[in-house]
């Protein structure tokens, strides 16, 4: 369970890594090529538009009595039961999963092979992937999506999108990011569900098409909200939340831009205050 937001490098500082990565962009580990979300069709599917308000709970038991039309909770830790009491209020429910990074208290920590376990990524209990080894990963990716769908959820948030921004202990490049993260988006889009980009600010242009919309944290504080411009442009919700910086201050950035706002505590338990 994420009781706090992940650590993030600003979008200056995750640009400097990009330095002479771009001439690999092709490369993958010799893995075939993934499909892309463009070979499923997108009529059946959940597309959430900008100004669609949402709750993002990832704590405590889900209060289903918050009068928004999405909530976003964790895939593991709530029962179909609980998505459809939200269904039945009309409510579109996101899965929560972490894709990045390997947790020792989930109930499939088992079916990672020790192989694909790199360095703490700072929470107890969670090791970064390495997200090189697609094959490796995919089953495994495959079946919390399954899980996802079984349950009824209508799109997944997979969490830790740009592992090759941090200190994972695997030589990790965007080309290998934006392979597995088009991965996760195929194999999301395959079961019927949206997919949202989580933060990795940087590859939005070339991700927007693959994604159905962005989740992202504390961009207001990183003076980072401008990269999401091109999900609105491309008529896709941004569901955005702060943690520090007063409504005041950037709850006029999101509504210039279109951002679906709010502030929350770092428990990321019932309470909010949207914009």
């Amino acid at each position: 369970m994420r009781f706090a937001p992940r650590p993030r490098l600003p979008l200056s500082a995750v640009s400097l890594l990009l330095t002479g990565l771009l001439a690999v962009l092709l490369t993958g580990c010799g893995t075939a090529p993934d499909r892309t979300p463009d070979d499923h069709p997108s009529a059946a599917r959940w597309q959430p538009r900008p100004g669609t308000a949402w709750q993002w709970q990832l704590s405590g038991r889900v209060d289903t009595r918050v009068a928004v039309p999405v909530y976003d909770i964790d895939g593991f830790e709530n029962s179909a039961t609980v998505v459809q009491r939200l269904h039945r209020s009309g409510r579109k429910v996101i899965c929560y999963i972490n894709a990045g990074a390997w947790e020792s208290f989930r109930p499939d920590r088992s079916a990672f092979p020790d192989a694909v376990l790199g360095r703490s990524d700072g929470w107890s209990g969670e090791r970064w992937l390495d997200i090189r080894r697609r094959s490796l990963l995919r089953p495994i990716m495959a079946a919390r999506l399954d899980m996802c769908r079984a349950k009824g959820f209508d799109a997944v948030e997979p969490d830790l999108a740009d592992a090759y921004t941090n200190d994972t202990g695997f030589p990790l490049t965007a080309a290998h990011q934006l392979a597995y993260n088009r991965m996760i988006a195929a194999l999301a889009h395959e079961r019927g569900m949206a997919v949202g980009l989580k933060n990795d600010l940087e590859q939005i242009p070339d991700l927007v098409r693959d994604y159905d919309f962005a989740v992202n944290e504390q961009c207001a504080e990183f003076h980072e909200c401008p990269a999401l411009s091109p999900f609105i442009k491309a008529d896709k919700a941004v569901f955005h939340v702060e943690y520090s910086v007063p409504r005041r201050t950037f709850c006029p950035i999101a509504k210039r831009l279109g951002l679906d706002s709010m502030r929350k505590r770092l428990a990321l338990g019932r309470w909010r205050s949207p914009c």
